[in-house]
């Protein structure tokens, strides 16, 4: 069996991009819960996340809303809201 080399792809592919408008969902951050672990920031495909003292922010210009932050956080301190709701809520 002949096997061909792959690679991995730098993340932030997407910077030239303004793709956090079509997102369905968006991260929301329980800052009270997050920790600064930096976990989201490390596994974000898009590096959209940043730890900034201690708190997870997020860039919601690039943000596909993937929810891997969400996944990967071990306080359970991000959630996956649906866009709508949040336009609803007046959160922008």
């Amino acid at each position: 069996m002949k096997l061909t080399t792959g690679g991995v792809c730098k993340s932030g592919g997407s910077w030239k991009n303004h793709t956090g408008t079509w997102r369905v969902f968006r991260p929301v951050l329980d800052e009270e819960k997050c920790i600064g672990c930096g976990y989201c920031e490390t596994f974000c495909p898009e590096a959209t996340v940043e730890v900034q003292g201690n708190i997870a922010v997020f860039d919601y210009t690039y943000c596909k809303g993937c929810g891997i932050c969400q996944q990967e956080c071990p306080v359970e301190a991000i959630e996956m809201k649906e866009e709508d709701e949040l336009e609803k809520e007046g959160e922008k």
